[in-house]
């Protein structure tokens, strides 16, 4: 126990002293995490928008491809961009192994089924009068369409809310395409794993409190909104 009190202690003092590595850590895991939740909300939301509303052959099989996608291991979508992105992939040119948009690009492939998801049912749980009477006041598709996302905006702020905790946590996709290079591309949940092996407990405690502390602010969000 004593070992434990005094690491809580060493890693209480690293947070409040705003240590520079546990900052630039801290802010590594935010940036890519919010820029990857972003890109996946302008794919996902049209996309779950879409599934709600369409009528056409073939969407329940996208549904499911889509609640499959959910459960995507990170570590597969690692593996699979690691082979797109290496200097033998067909993107290898590009040079964006082991940076922060490797990181994004896999992150966002990871949260936009998600997100997705989350819009589908939320649309598929509106009131189906909404959009008929919308276009028999005469608002256009887009309009009305417009008008639906508004009326769900809680459920669209859930998702991109889930998506986000999704992306903050994972290890997979951020240690494979980033490389784990301090100061660049090292996580919260990459320099936990690093640290820990390396003996520094306390440092990697310090920054799993603050993952926590994220993790339960999202947590908190998203019960928000469902309540809502």
């Amino acid at each position: 126990m004593g070992y434990l009190y005094d690491s809580l202690l060493a890693a209480i003092k690293l947070i409040v002293g705003f240590d520079k590595d546990v900052l630039i850590t801290v802010w590594t895991s935010l940036y890519t995490s919010t820029v990857a939740i972003l890109l996946a909300s302008l794919l996902g939301i049209p996309v779950g928008l879409w599934l709600g509303i369409s009528k056409f052959r073939g969407r329940r099989a996208l549904v499911t491809l889509l609640n499959t996608l959910m459960a995507l291991p990170t570590v597969v979508v690692g593996l699979l961009l690691f082979g797109v992105l290496s200097r033998q992939g067909p993107l290898g040119g590009w040079g964006l192994l082991f940076t922060p948009a490797a990181m994004i690009l896999g992150q966002m492939v990871l949260a936009t089924p998600i997100v997705a998801n989350y819009v589908h049912a939320a649309v598929i749980g509106a009131d189906r009068r909404i959009l008929p009477t919308l276009r028999s006041l005469g608002a256009t598709s887009w309009q009305a369409s417009l008008q639906l996302l508004r009326d769900i905006r809680f459920g669209v702020m859930a998702a991109v809310i889930a998506g986000f905790g999704r992306v903050i946590a994972e290890v997979g996709i951020a240690m494979m395409l980033g490389g784990n290079i301090r100061g660049t591309t090292r996580t919260m949940t990459t320099a936990i794993a690093l640290e820990t092996s390396k003996g520094e407990f306390a440092f990697g405690l310090s920054l799993g409190l603050v993952l926590m502390a994220v993790a339960l602010l999202v947590n908190l969000g998203l019960n928000f909104l469902q309540q809502r």
